[in-house]
């Protein structure tokens, strides 16, 4: 039950995965959204702005205003010169995370995010997966994601500390002791697709040393990280059962409801079948997350005159996102139960106090000194880092 301590001596995801970051900070809302044609035009829009108007329309902060002198975030291209002298076209909008299973999209340029964090930015490339909070229950307590992690609840922990997939954020001799007990030595995203299936509510992550057990878990935690990250491919319900637009979804979208005789999603007059129940009930954060998703892109937008800048009507790039979500949430929603006992026996906190393994050298809690490919710091002068 939430709220109730365990007592068998599991071991905290924070010494599991020890190195965490806050999660990033924007600031203002503009600069994320659902569309990228609207992000594009909401920098011109404050391109074409001049002064006080830009400043205004920027909505400034104590850590940011169009005076302030930040650098480009790593691996990005947006300018370094302030913003309220700024000029050019919008940096290319890259794919976040900023909701759970809510795929947007951000505009890169660190002069627009208040908490940007770079050491994050640093380490994104595609063996990258991050590792963020739901913020309650009920649904799943961990999301994972290749894209750049917006979610607010929770620390983001990267699974590796450097890019190329190199230095597992792992305890250190955490996958050799494992491998003690399970006759092999787990890889990193083994480790990770365990975490997935065995996290509880309060963040502890049971260990087993019972190699049958371990693939079990494994082997779903895998599934729920291949629907989680896809790499561009889609998944599809079992026998044939992709949901299809049945009836036009309208240019400009209507109410949401769903008909659970039918299996069908509404959105005004436009139909989406066949739509699983489990689907529409999937919950994370305490929430259900199609209608998350679809408030994200019709509720009223947030505050300022950049952020009401948005689609006037319905894109068919959000059709075929809430297809593939809904796809992804089924799946998910029919992943096998697991069994009580997943962890037994188990291999607890103390066994890895024991073995030296805890706690974990103060080190593994900073980010890893990366300095692969230099940076340009304000006004285009070299950052030192």
């Amino acid at each position: 039950m939430p709220g109730v301590p365990y007592d068998d001596d599991a071991v905290p995801l924070a010494d599991l995965m020890p190195w965490s970051v806050a999660p990033p900070r924007l600031g203002r809302g503009w600069p994320a959204g659902p569309d990228p044609v609207s992000l594009r035009a909401r920098w011109d829009a404050l391109m074409k702005a001049e002064g006080p108007d830009r400043e205004a329309l920027f909505e400034p902060t104590r850590a940011r205003t169009t005076r302030s002198a930040v650098g480009r975030l790593p691996g990005q291209a947006g300018g370094t010169e302030r913003l309220g002298r700024a000029a050019g076209p919008c940096p290319e909008p890259v794919r976040a995370l900023v909701a759970p299973f809510d795929e947007q999209w951000l505009i890169p340029d660190h002069r627009l995010i208040d908490a940007a964090r770079p050491e994050l930015w640093r380490i994104a490339d595609e063996r990258q997966v991050f590792v963020a909070g739901t913020g309650g229950e009920p649904g799943p307590p961990l999301l994972a994601t290749a894209l750049f992690p917006l979610v607010r609840s929770g620390r983001v922990r990267p699974l590796f500390r450097r890019p190329g997939g190199r230095e597992p954020n792992l305890a250190p001799g955490l996958t050799a002791y494992l491998g003690t007990k399970l006759g092999s030595v787990p890889d990193p995203l083994d480790v990770l697709a365990w975490t997935l299936s065995a996290v509880r509510a309060d963040l502890t992550v049971p260990l087993t040393a019972d190699p049958a057990r371990w693939a079990l878990g494994v082997e779903s935690g895998r599934r729920a990280l291949w629907l989680m990250l896809r790499d561009g491919e889609r998944p599809k319900l079992p026998g044939g059962r992709r949901p299809y637009v049945r009836a036009p979804l309208p240019d400009r979208a209507g109410e949401l409801r769903y008909d659970r005789e039918e299996e069908a999603l509404f959105i005004g007059e436009g139909r989406i079948a066949p739509v699983p129940v489990a689907a529409w009930e999937f919950e994370a954060g305490g929430a259900r997350v199609l209608e998350q998703w679809f408030l994200a892109r019709t509720g009223e937008s947030g505050p300022g005159a950049l952020a009401a800048i948005r689609p006037v009507s319905w894109p068919q790039a959000w059709t075929s996102e809430l297809l593939e979500l809904i796809t992804v949430l089924a799946l998910l929603a029919e992943l096998p139960p697991l069994p009580e006992d997943l962890s037994a026996p188990a291999v607890t906190a103390a066994d890895l106090r024991a073995a030296g393994v805890l706690p974990v050298p103060p080190a593994t809690r900073r980010p890893a000194s990366v300095l692969d490919t230099p940076e340009e710091g304000p006004e285009g002068q070299l950052a030192l880092l």
